[in-house]
């Protein structure tokens, strides 16, 4: 059965949607996303994902399609339009199609944005096989654009990094740059040490991961220590636990980082606790 998607203030087949071969999206990359995660038919850490978007729009000087209000009436019409119980939301905003390309922004005032949301269904999303067995990651230079802070659509390097993760035979590539690790290709990327959690601290540098957020909030609730600070690959080998976060995986944990194994090769308590904690408090707050 064919999915509803919504195009610009319609909802369609998917098999019906589409968008202007002009469109400032697909001519270049101008265009901001965000992923909002569903479980049990209910939104997960919607309002953060609102504010992020806003932010990406203001960075990118990109009006705002509707207002956070319409945005969330548009994802609970999807969910219940898709029958959606576990999965995720996609939502694209784009500078729009000005009727040709150059490299100039169009006048706001003729060019209005496009915006684009989709559903897709992962059924038991929650109950992930890697969250009990961990995954393993390689390193590789991280040599994207310097304003990761911003959600955009440039997403060719870290999927080429994807790609040379399967090509090793792992999960997922954590980014390096001047020799301390950003964060992975979809994700923050953590280690953990004597209990204590250290992550990169935010800037340009890095995503402002939504989830991020969320779990050292949650660890500082359950007094445990956090450091921001950026760290090697060679400190992460060294480390006793370590694990990712992102809207779609929630917390899981990384058993090993280029070919050294963390502890005895499986989720540490640190990480499995986490996971535990995050998930139970955001259904609590899901809408």
């Amino acid at each position: 059965m064919s999915r509803t998607v919504y195009v610009n203030g319609a909802y369609l087949p998917e098999e019906e949607a589409t968008v202007s071969i002009f469109d400032r999206g697909f001519l270049m990359a101008d265009g901001v996303y965000e992923v909002t995660s569903v479980l049990g038919g209910k939104l997960i850490d919607f309002a953060g994902h609102a504010v992020r978007l806003a932010r990406s729009l203001n960075e990118l000087d990109m009006q705002a399609p509707c207002t956070n209000d319409e945005l969330l009436a548009i994802h609970r019409e999807l969910v219940t339009r898709n029958d959606l119980i576990d999965g995720m939301i996609y939502l694209q905003v784009t500078r729009g199609n000005p009727g040709d390309r150059d490299f100039a922004f169009p006048d706001p005032a003729t060019t209005k944005p496009t915006l684009v949301l989709f559903t897709q269904s992962k059924p038991g999303m929650a109950d992930s096989p890697l969250a009990q067995t961990g995954i393993k990651v390689i390193s590789i230079e991280d040599i994207r654009w310097g304003r990761r802070d911003i959600k955009t659509v440039q997403l060719l390097y870290p999927s080429m990094g994807k790609m040379m993760a399967k090509k090793a035979g792992v999960d997922d590539a954590w980014l390096v740059e001047d020799g301390h690790v950003t964060e992975g290709t979809s994700n923050n990327a953590y280690i953990v040490k004597n209990g204590r959690i250290i992550t990169r601290q935010l800037s340009s540098d890095i995503l402002h991961g939504i989830t991020r957020a969320a779990v050292l909030r949650f660890a500082t609730e359950a007094q445990m220590e956090v450091e921001e600070r950026p760290f090697t690959i060679a400190e992460a080998q060294e480390a006793d636990e370590a694990f990712i976060t992102s809207a779609s995986a929630f917390v899981m944990p990384v058993v090993e980082i280029d070919g050294a194994v963390l502890g005895n090769g499986t989720p540490g308590p640190v990480a499995k606790r986490l996971r535990e904690i995050y998930l139970e408090e955001s259904r609590k707050t899901a809408i």
